[in-house]
């Protein structure tokens, strides 16, 4: 099975490093993936976005794909457009703080206020780590382990420094989720199949 993930916002948000870390923890975990970013020249602002594609065998899907199985939006600025790929029945998950509702009702909506769990916990820049940590509890796409390990990987000599803080970061994403599952399962529903 293939699960494409488009993984969306602006440049500054960590966008292209989210993906890399999500296909380096489905490499760790023993998949297959290609992987693919598009972003604008500008450092900051400018759209970016990245698509992973991760399988249990060769991948079929180029990195570059009409639909989606999920959308992992931090900015609405790109949103409209990544929101037009996404199969029904897929997941769109956003960064609440910045991204409104979209009003597609055939695909499951996963809303975690990202940027703001990320101030509360004193680090603005890591509300993409916060978001992706959240995002592979809620869809098991990678294991938590294989996401851990892939964050020490992925940042470069320069920035190793922070693999720690990123790695609390992705730990308070899966909690956050946790703690929702929780209360959900506690009120006799349960947030199945994300």
């Amino acid at each position: 099975m293939e699960r494409e993930v488009i993984i969306t916002g602006i440049g500054g948000q960590g966008i292209q490093l989210m993906a890399k870390l999500l296909a380096q923890a489905a490499n760790v975990a023993g998949k297959q993936v290609m992987l693919f970013g598009i972003y604008q020249g500008m450092m900051r602002g400018g759209s970016s976005e990245s698509t992973v594609v991760i399988g249990d065998e060769a991948i079929q899907a180029p990195p570059i794909i009409p639909h989606a199985s999920c959308v992992l939006a931090m900015h609405p600025m790109a949103l409209p457009d990544a929101v037009k790929k996404l199969r029904a029945n897929g997941i769109l998950f956003v960064n609440s703080t910045l991204v409104p509702r979209p009003t597609r009702d055939d695909v499951q909506v996963l809303e975690v206020p990202a940027t703001k769990l990320a101030e509360d916990a004193g680090n603005l820049m890591g509300a993409g780590m916060i978001a992706l940590g959240a995002f592979c509890a809620a869809t098991g796409i990678v294991p938590h382990d294989a996401l851990i390990t892939a964050m020490r990987e992925v940042l470069p000599p320069h920035r190793q420094h922070l693999a720690d803080k990123n790695v609390q970061l992705l730990n308070h994403g899966t909690e956050f989720i946790t703690r929702r599952a929780a209360q959900h399962s506690g009120l006799g529903t349960q947030h199945s199949g994300l």
